[in-house]
């Protein structure tokens, strides 16, 4: 789909400029811009295209200026996205186009680099909302088509919008792919798609496989709820083999995408378990069912302890006490950043690596570092020199070596 951009500046060359920067996506019909040399004639070419997916706008021109322009952009039933285009020093304007609902801004001179990646990003964020946009308008007419044969309770209990909350022990899980801003940014438009799809439609699928509840897709990060809106005694359950099988299947894409040439990062995954308040909020035409609550932050700052720890896939210890039959390694208790009491936590692994000895090991190299005993160091590093890539037994030799005796932990 070509995506239509229209820039806004009085200065005559720039022009020829943005389609010599821009020749190849001209070319092969990813972008197509059209120029206006103010705002006055900006909006008359809006209201001869409405199609048009976004703005690039200069502040400073004749008759009507960037930030007026921004303004009235505002006031449109459906305003495109705005970068702003400023000179250095200039920061007081930027920050009044940025309040007044610019998406982005790039300095003058213009750094025709910048300029690609940031109307790149722009338009990433416009897909994603429409998507979003669909989506809503999706289960709208869905709950409004209910409403013809169900009465509007029954309606609203059918399509899942009945506005409210409620307080729940649920069991949140986040994932995330390592490095996705800037392989995004570095990737052409016309294939960041069929990835960022390729992999978001097969993450939902083994989601709803387990029975989870996406919350919210965030460009490339999920957001799960186990437990809500139904009941699932078994959430906690659900979540460990749902986060087992999203991390399979994130292996698997990096591998196929490796093989095009195209380096993914891994996709970190944290999992927590605890009470939330969870329901609908909104009003009118729009609503959101998410959670809300200190359960839901430790998930994700579960998610990103992972960077740290060497491991892919992290859960707290309220996870474990709900699974007696969890097979997994302790990871440590961990100080998470924004708290004041450590968190026990540990990687979930496979029935097959449950078993094999390295693990047996592991587990006795954790229990003499637990004990401050000397002998965790020589045993961490046997495991090490056994196999290199383990990135959890490569962080305890790491604390070991810097002189970091227990299993207490605070991270970054």
């Amino acid at each position: 789909m070509i995506a239509r951009i229209l820039v806004v500046d009085d200065e005559p060359d720039l022009e020829l400029l943005i389609t010599q920067r821009f020749r190849r996506q001209i070319r092969d019909g990813s972008y197509s811009f059209a120029f206006a040399t103010d705002g006055v004639n900006a909006l008359s070419a809006l209201d001869k295209d409405p199609a048009i997916d976004m703005v690039v706008s200069d502040i400073n021109m004749p008759r009507m200026d960037g930030l007026t322009l921004l303004g009235k952009l505002q006031e449109r039933e459906n305003n495109p996205a705005t970068i702003i285009v400023s000179a250095y020093g200039d920061i007081s304007n930027v920050r009044t186009a940025m309040n007044r609902g610019a998406f982005d801004f790039v300095m003058k001179p213009i750094d025709f680099a910048d300029l690609e990646a940031t109307i790149a990003k722009t338009l990433r964020s416009v897909e994603i909302n429409r998507g979003l946009q669909r989506r809503q308008q999706e289960a709208e007419r869905a709950r409004a088509q209910l409403a013809r044969y169900f009465s509007p309770s029954l309606a609203d209990s059918l399509t899942g919008v009945e506005l409210g909350a409620e307080r729940r022990v649920v069991t949140s899980l986040f994932t995330d792919i390592a490095g996705f801003t800037t392989l995004a940014e570095n990737l052409e438009p016309a294939l960041i798609g069929p990835l960022l799809n390729e992999y978001l439609t097969g993450m939902t699928e083994v989601v709803f496989d387990h029975g989870g509840t996406l919350v919210k897709i965030i460009g490339d990060a999920l957001n799960v709820l186990f437990g809500a809106p139904s009941e699932q005694p078994d959430h906690a359950a659900r979540a460990i083999a749902c986060a087992m099988e999203l991390d399979a299947h994130a292996e698997a894409f990096r591998l196929r995408w490796a093989e095009k040439g195209v380096s993914v990062g891994l996709t970190r995954i944290g999992v927590n378990t605890g009470s939330a308040l969870v329901g609908s909020f909104g009003g009118g035409r729009f609503f959101d069912y998410t959670a809300y609550g200190d359960t839901i932050n430790i998930a994700a700052r579960l998610e990103a302890a992972n960077k740290q720890l060497g491991t892919r896939v992290c859960v707290s210890g309220a996870v474990v006490e709900q699974m007696p039959d969890f097979r997994g390694r302790p990871v440590g208790n961990l100080m998470l950043r924004g708290r004041t009491e450590f968190l026990p936590a540990h990687e979930p692994i496979t029935v097959e690596r449950d078993a094999h000895p390295h693990t047996t090991a592991y587990r006795e190299a954790y229990r003499l570092a637990e004990a401050c005993d000397p002998g965790a160091l020589p045993a961490f590093a046997a495991l090490l020199g056994q196999d290199s890539n383990d990135g959890l037994v490569g962080f305890h030799l790491k604390r070991l070596l810097a002189g970091q005796t227990g299993v207490a932990i605070t991270l970054d």
